[in-house]
């Protein structure tokens, strides 16, 4: 009888056995005709200069690269906290624990980008860490009153004190 392990052990093997048979047997010319399309192309945007204009939604969608960036490799370290042999079970019940909060965080800046791009209309990024909540707004405009309307509408979520700062990029 075989165990689920080795069942995928030799769904993997026969898949990239298939892989490495298909790249084997694949002409030669396929290989070169793209490299070289892809030379030629890359010689032609070489001698254009381009201009490269950074807009408000690329500002933030970059914020929410790199923050979900960092929680993902969190994230990895703990998983390999958990699959680690030699961790305690404390240790492993810790990284769970944090795992999950740091999924429910990431919930509840989903639900705050939300909840202030349908009430203002403008597109948010919202960081929580700890106590303190980091947004930051689309818009050229820095308007106190639309400030305060975001720090209310966020406070309104929480039952303890948070701090809470808004930044206008734009």
């Amino acid at each position: 009888m075989i165990n689920k392990q080795g069942l995928w052990f030799l769904t993997l093997i026969s898949l990239v056995l298939v892989l490495s048979i298909y790249y084997i047997t694949m002409p030669n010319e396929l290989l070169l005709t793209n490299n070289q399309r892809y030379m030629d192309d890359k010689n032609k945007t070489d001698d254009k200069i381009t201009n490269v204009e950074i807009i408000e939604s690329d500002y933030l969608a970059s914020l929410r690269v790199s923050a979900l960036d960092k929680v993902m490799s969190n994230i990895k370290d703990l998983h390999l906290v958990l699959t680690n042999i030699e961790t305690t079970i404390e240790e492993k019940n810790n990284a769970y624990e944090q795992i999950k909060y740091l999924n429910i965080i990431k919930g509840q800046e989903e639900k705050l980008e939300k909840k202030i791009k349908d009430e203002i209309k403008k597109d948010v990024f919202v960081k929580i860490e700890n106590s303190h909540i980091k947004v930051v707004v689309a818009c050229k405009n820095h308007n106190y009153s639309l400030a305060n309307d975001i720090m209310r509408s966020i406070q309104a979520e929480f039952d303890t004190k948070m701090y809470i700062s808004v930044k206008f990029k734009g």
